[in-house]
């Protein structure tokens, strides 16, 4: 009887759920060290990063808990928990596996876990926190989680404009950026004047060291450059029609930057190629006739080359580009209080670890 090469089951073992990965650590000595070993994380992650799913939050407002489904374009859909922190939480930003989460009955307090290995890091309070009267929920404008792969490193990144006592804000916009490494937080103070929607809000894309917001004008995207700290705007493609029944959605593609715009029948999708000649190319155009009565309430919340998942009120759809098939992955039963494209997060899963 044969005996398989250890670079063969590396790479058998590389394409597991991270479930399985982790039960078959009790098999041998070899197994056990491999969720450790920097050559298979960094294998695992850049095989897991190929496959985006959708991560949405179902918690009941009555439940103590946080409850999580996760669809994915093969396993079809599984759902989970994150009662390991302890605390009930809210998902603000995901990131290559991992979740930044705010605690709901504690204002101000932040998280960063991995649900898949159920591991997870407590925020240190910054000293200026974005809580006032202004801010009844006490959370931050925009809320970003930047993970990068070969670093072994994540940013939480808390944006908000400054208020003082009743008066409107001064366009004085404070950023405040966790890094990971010296456990600390940086203090960035800019002007802008931009607003953001939820949907705005959610679809942050981390890519070439930077976290990207669309900005709710849907005129150019604002980006914040993790390394130098600095702000910038980048255009959107030539081609994106505005008006009335267009909607233009931020979101990334294979380690690239890309735009979705709806339409009545069709939707667009551009990649930014060249980051830095920021260079869009139109790489795909579908139509939406075969689903044109959902056409109004869908958002596209998760993408690859392969395929794009969708979300309407009720359904998680997701679209083979290639074969250009659309299959329903996921529905819900009963009537939702909130639709789930305002739930709904890009995922993936990893064995990136927050500590």
């Amino acid at each position: 009887m044969g005996v398989f090469p250890d670079e063969v089951i590396i790479q058998i073992l590389a394409r597991l759920p991270v479930k399985s990965l982790y039960q078959a650590k009790t098999v041998c000595k070899l197994w056990y060290r491999l969720s450790s070993d920097r050559y298979f994380t960094q294998l695992y992650n850049e095989l897991s990063a190929r496959k985006p799913m959708v991560l949405i939050d179902i918690s009941d407002s009555t439940e103590l808990k946080s409850s999580l489904i996760c669809v994915d374009n093969l396993r079809a859909v599984s759902e989970f928990s994150l009662d390991f922190m302890k605390d009930r939480v809210k998902v603000r930003a995901s990131c290559n596996g991992l979740l930044c989460c705010s605690s709901i009955p504690d204002k101000g307090v932040y998280y960063v876990c991995n649900p898949m290995t159920r591991e997870y890091r407590l925020l240190p309070k910054s000293r200026e926190r974005p809580v006032t009267r202004f801010y009844p929920d006490g959370e931050a404008t925009l809320v970003g989680l930047a993970c990068n792969l070969s670093t072994h490193k994540f940013n939480v990144v808390l944006a908000f404009y400054h208020r003082i006592f009743s008066h409107r804000s001064d366009g004085t916009f404070i950023c405040l950026i966790f890094d990971s490494e010296s456990s600390r937080w940086r203090k960035l103070v800019s002007l802008q004047d931009d607003q953001f929607t939820h949907m705005n809000k959610n679809q942050v894309v981390f890519v070439n060291g930077a976290l990207h917001w669309l900005t709710g004008s849907c005129l150019y995207i604002l980006a914040l450059d993790l390394d130098f700290d600095v702000w910038r705007k980048i255009s959107l493609p030539d081609e994106i029609s505005y008006g009335s029944g267009n909607r233009v959605n931020l979101l990334e593609s294979d380690g690239c930057l890309s735009v979705i715009q709806i339409s009545d029948i069709w939707m667009k999708i551009w990649v930014m190629k060249d980051y830095q000649k920021e260079q869009w190319y139109l790489v795909d155009r579908v139509s939406l006739r075969c689903i044109k009565g959902l056409v109004p309430g869908i958002f596209p919340i998760s993408q690859s080359g392969e395929y794009i998942f969708l979300a309407t009120h009720k359904q998680v759809l997701v679209h083979h580009r290639k074969s250009r098939v659309w299959k329903e992955m996921y529905s819900v039963k009963n009537c939702p209080t909130l639709p789930l494209w305002f739930l709904a997060h890009a995922f993936r899963t990893t064995i990136f670890s927050c500590n």
